[in-house]
């Protein structure tokens, strides 16, 4: 199968790879011409792990390819996959002028049957729209059929979730593109995983309920786990006993610093202005939007309890991508955080594996240091924002004797309280 991916971003170039390392001819267009010329050198722009190895594979294959080419990419695909970013526009909506760019090129240069892809994280009816301005900047008289088929993408696992997906979900009312859809899918669904078919309007629907409801799982556990606080229960026993319900299940009920990315954030808030633009008052996900950014709030509050006046102290900060396994900043609870620490007149140190050269775009006078153990060095506190797996495992003593106090405001809850207090740290978690 010849397919585009019109768009180079991460879901583009996760999907267009992955596509490609299926059997596929895959091109990927890009208006960026920096970014295509990076691309076609080799230069993965995102930090995904297993994408380099499979990226590299596939441009040796010549399976995978890249270009500014619009015109001769759309005339030599079959398919083509919408996968340009949608960012918050006003209001908080989607902003489609990325979508509606894509489709009046296509619309322009098709000249025989084309199946189009929405796979970018778009609201209900854009499949629709799409379809009528492929129809309006048409030259000629060739078919066409428009598919929803959204993205269940995890940064940091995105390649495992593409070949190994919990379903693949395709919204399409035409015989011809659900096969031509299944056919692409066939070589990863299983009976287990299976290829869901349903009408297009509910597919658009589907993705943004899905993030709404993992949204809404955080939000309700960080709830919990000030109210664990309160009461003097522990959230790591109250997570585990509810996630043993298995109506309920164990995943997205860990209390932290809220939830960040480029997904969560944008598209609850998205779904709350649908709700509210179709008259549904959507109290349930207004308040889950402000739980969030209350959060960030409350670990400020534990901040200034340790330490009254943050003026001229210095705080470390582990972790600065919204997750582990990712170098995204984007919504990451830890940008705002060091902001408003840095107004307070504190000064900062800050660590992430991955997530430094992105950071250093957003983040003004602070010191990035090369590993964990030297920003901690003659720190008042440590403040941890992300959970990566390289924190657990650090030599507890020799943090001690680094920091200037032994304060440690634990955001992600990676250690256990008494061991810290035991090892002389005054450790403050959450819901702990």
């Amino acid at each position: 199968m010849k397919i585009s991916c019109m768009g180079s971003g991460y879901v583009g170039l996760v999907a267009g790879t992955c596509l490609a390392d299926m059997g596929n001819e895959v091109t990927c267009f890009d208006i960026d011409r920096g970014k295509i010329n990076k691309l076609n050198k080799g230069i993965i722009p995102i930090y995904e792990p297993g994408l380099k190895d499979m990226f590299e594979r596939n441009i040796k294959e010549k399976r995978l390819r890249f270009s500014n080419d619009i015109k001769t990419t759309i005339k030599k695909s079959n398919v083509i996959f919408i996968t340009v970013g949608t960012p918050p526009g006003k209001n908080h909506e989607a902003d489609l002028f990325a979508v509606k760019s894509v489709a009046e090129q296509i619309g322009r240069n098709m000249d025989t049957y084309k199946v189009i892809v929405n796979k970018s994280t778009v609201p209900v009816g854009t499949a629709e729209l799409v379809r009528k301005i492929i129809k309006k900047n048409q030259t000629g008289d060739c078919e066409f059929d428009v598919v929803s088929n959204p993205e269940f993408l995890r940064e940091g696992e995105a390649v495992k979730d593409f070949t190994n997906p919990d379903r693949i979900v395709i919204g399409t009312d035409n015989e011809k593109a659900k096969k031509i859809m299944v056919s692409i899918y066939r070589g990863i669904a299983r009976a287990d995983k299976p290829v869901f078919i349903t009408d297009i309007k509910s597919a658009e629907m589907i993705k943004y309920a899905s993030n709404a409801m993992l949204a809404t799982r955080i939000s309700f556990m960080n709830e919990i786990a000030q109210l664990c606080e309160m009461v003097g229960a522990d959230i790591k026993s109250v997570a585990k006993g509810i996630g043993l319900d298995n109506r309920i299940g164990p995943r997205f009920l860990q209390a932290g610093m809220g939830y960040g990315g480029s997904c969560f954030p944008k598209d609850v808030r998205a779904l709350i202005e649908l709700m509210k633009r179709n008259k549904v008052k959507g109290e349930v996900l207004s308040a889950v939007n402000r739980v969030n950014e209350d959060q960030r709030k409350f670990i400020l509050l534990k901040i200034k309890k340790i330490l009254p006046s943050l003026k001229k102290k210095t705080i470390a900060v582990w972790g600065l991508a919204f997750k582990p396994k990712t170098d995204d900043i984007r919504e990451a609870p830890s940008i705002a955080i060091i902001m408003e620490l840095q107004r307070l007149g504190a000064k900062i140190r800050a660590f992430d594996p991955e997530a430094k050269l992105n950071a250093k775009k957003v983040l003004k006078g602070v010191t990035f240091c090369n590993d964990p153990y030297s920003t901690v060095k003659g720190c008042d506190a440590l403040v941890i924002a992300t959970e990566w797996n390289e924190f657990r495992v650090l030599d507890i003593d020799r943090i001690k004797r680094l920091l200037k106090q032994p304060n440690i405001i634990d955001g992600r809850n990676i250690y256990e309280p008494d061991e810290m207090k035991n090892a002389g740290f005054n450790y403050v978690g959450i819901g702990r």
